[in-house]
């Protein structure tokens, strides 16, 4: 007699599972990456971690400022684009060459860099915490289709150069200029928007104001790189 009920209510559990909650799950990410596709992106997941990690520091303090793409120079557009992602404008969100590259050099125990392209770590650093595991990289290809999808190259390059972790407890590339040169992210030269770039793979440990000699040696292969790279016209402001 109580079989059927049990049944019924086993079956209801499996829709929710399996269809209501990944639906719900889809619908609404789809209209918080939509919202981030015009609002500035002022909290991270990392920022909230970092907080709590220093929370015993008292010189800790966040620092960032948010500003539009028209108000960051292109030099550090630049200079991302040639140290981190060459083929930012042309693909699709993934760069699969770099990503096979990257497994190579894993697997024979050499890996010097990841295959992650700018879209790939602008999902991961708006929407989720840089805790490495192969459920989080899911979650990051699901988020970086969703912003190829509903946002441009020009707007995935606006946020990525807001909330990228560029030293301790600073976030974006206006608080880096301040703090490290003392200048704004509208008036970075050539060399320090390097300096930056070549940071950001480690900007807790590399300090652009006061590089090492490895990291002004890097700043300066992506200096080099640049006139390689064709940019597309929206990187100087046009």
């Amino acid at each position: 007699m109580n079989r059927r009920p049990n049944r019924t209510l086993l079956g209801r559990l499996w829709r929710l599972l399996l269809v209501k909650l990944p639906l719900a799950f889809v619908a609404v990410t789809f209209l918080w990456v939509l919202v981030l596709r015009w609002c500035p992106v002022y909290v991270t997941p990392l920022m909230v971690q970092r907080s709590i990690q220093y929370r015993s520091d008292k010189d800790f303090r966040t620092r960032k400022t948010w500003v539009p793409y028209e108000r960051i120079s292109p030099e550090m557009a630049r200079a991302v684009i040639a140290s981190e992602d060459n083929l930012f404008d042309r693909h699709n969100g993934f760069d699969w060459k770099a990503i096979r590259q990257a497994r190579k050099e894993y697997e024979s125990g050499k890996r010097r860099r990841g295959g992650s392209t700018i879209s790939q770590q602008t999902a991961k650093n708006v929407f989720l915490l840089p805790h490495k595991s192969m459920i989080r990289k899911g979650f990051e290809a699901y988020f970086t289709v969703l912003i190829e999808c509903l946002w441009n190259k020009e707007r995935i390059m606006e946020v990525y150069l807001n909330v990228a972790e560029m030293g301790k407890g600073v976030y974006g590339v206006e608080a880096a200029a301040e703090v490290h040169f003392g200048t704004s992210a509208a008036k970075l030269t050539r060399r320090q928007a390097c300096l930056i770039a070549a940071s950001l793979p480690n900007p807790l440990r590399r300090n652009p104001a006061r590089p090492s000699s490895y990291l002004s040696r890097r700043a300066g292969d992506i200096a080099a790189l640049e006139p390689k790279i064709g940019y597309p016209d929206w990187v100087y402001h046009k």
